[in-house]
């Protein structure tokens, strides 16, 4: 929320306009993503992207957010689905002891952090150490990063979020996303799984804990994150419902666009030609009247 103080006869005026951050998940994940993502901001609907510190094409990534100096880039910390940067001696806790990787979804990784209960001091040095790791890479190669957030919205989770806070005051990162979708975006979202709109007000309880341990921290975020509940559904139709919907304040559009190609059917995720759908849908930003696309680094 911008507020902005004007005196006038002994009395203050304040202004609250709608602020809208459209950002990019997966930078890195593929070539086809990173193109969609540098084409949607040239477009001019989309302000800020998360970077992938380990990724197939990472480096591609980082030299265009080098180039790009008006794209907000921040980081993508992956601790589930990924390899880490560490190497896995540094971090046993956090990886299959089989693979040596992450735990390959959330579930799993979830599991495995509530239910090691002897190992949760470990657990949570290791979370510690590998998002460290990640943003310190990324700052390594040049790129200013805006803010951060978590591959599957992992730090929504106390026993993820203090372990990346206290990672992201060690690096100088300032901002971070708050992955609660609210209530006016609920309702706002046409067709999404009720399963997934069920999930999402249990875990909406979180938030006010969330908030207080970020403010704790001494970082930034915003006022909620619609897109969230629309992951694997957004369309054209739901853009256009939730910016018709925007109430005042700072909002982060949660997106994953890419082109679906060889290279993002290789990868790992769940969102194939999805990923096309959601790059014609953010058309719908373009000069959308009484929104303010900004990035983190406004915040």
């Amino acid at each position: 929320m911008l507020q902005i103080g004007v005196g006038w006869a002994g009395v203050d005026t304040l202004i609250r306009v709608k602020r809208l951050i459209v950002n990019a998940d997966d930078f890195g994940l593929t070539s086809g993503v990173n193109r969609a993502i540098l084409e949607l901001h040239e477009q001019g609907v989309l302000t800020s992207t998360t970077l992938m510190a380990n990724a197939a094409a990472t480096a591609e990534a980082v030299e265009i957010a080098l180039a790009t100096s008006t794209l907000g880039v921040g980081c993508h910390v992956v601790l589930v689905d990924g390899e880490p940067v560490l190497p896995v001696s540094e971090i046993p806790a956090l990886v299959e002891p089989e693979t040596g990787r992450f735990f390959p979804t959330l579930g799993k990784f979830l599991k495995h952090i509530y239910g090691s209960v002897g190992r949760r001091a470990a657990i949570a040095t290791a979370i510690e150490a590998e998002a460290f790791a990640q943003l310190s890479r990324l700052k390594s190669k040049g790129v200013r990063l805006t803010h951060l957030d978590t591959h599957k919205h992992t730090h929504m989770f106390r026993p993820v979020l203090e372990p990346v806070l206290r990672a992201a005051v060690r690096a100088g990162v300032e901002r971070i996303r708050n992955p609660f979708e609210p209530q006016w975006a609920v309702a706002a979202t046409p067709g999404a799984p009720a399963v997934r709109g069920l999930q999402v007000r249990v875990l909406r309880s979180f938030e006010s804990g969330f908030r207080r341990r970020v403010a704790a921290a001494g970082l930034r975020t915003t006022d909620g994150a619609p897109g969230v509940l629309a992951t694997g559904t957004l369309d054209a139709g739901t853009v256009s419902s939730l910016l018709a919907a925007l109430p005042d304040g700072v909002w982060e559009l949660v997106t994953h666009p890419g082109y679906n190609d060889a290279d993002l059917g290789r990868a790992r995720t769940r969102l194939l030609a999805q990923r096309e759908v959601e790059m014609q849908a953010l058309g719908a930003l373009a000069g959308a009247p009484g929104v303010e696309l900004i990035s983190f680094a406004e915040i």
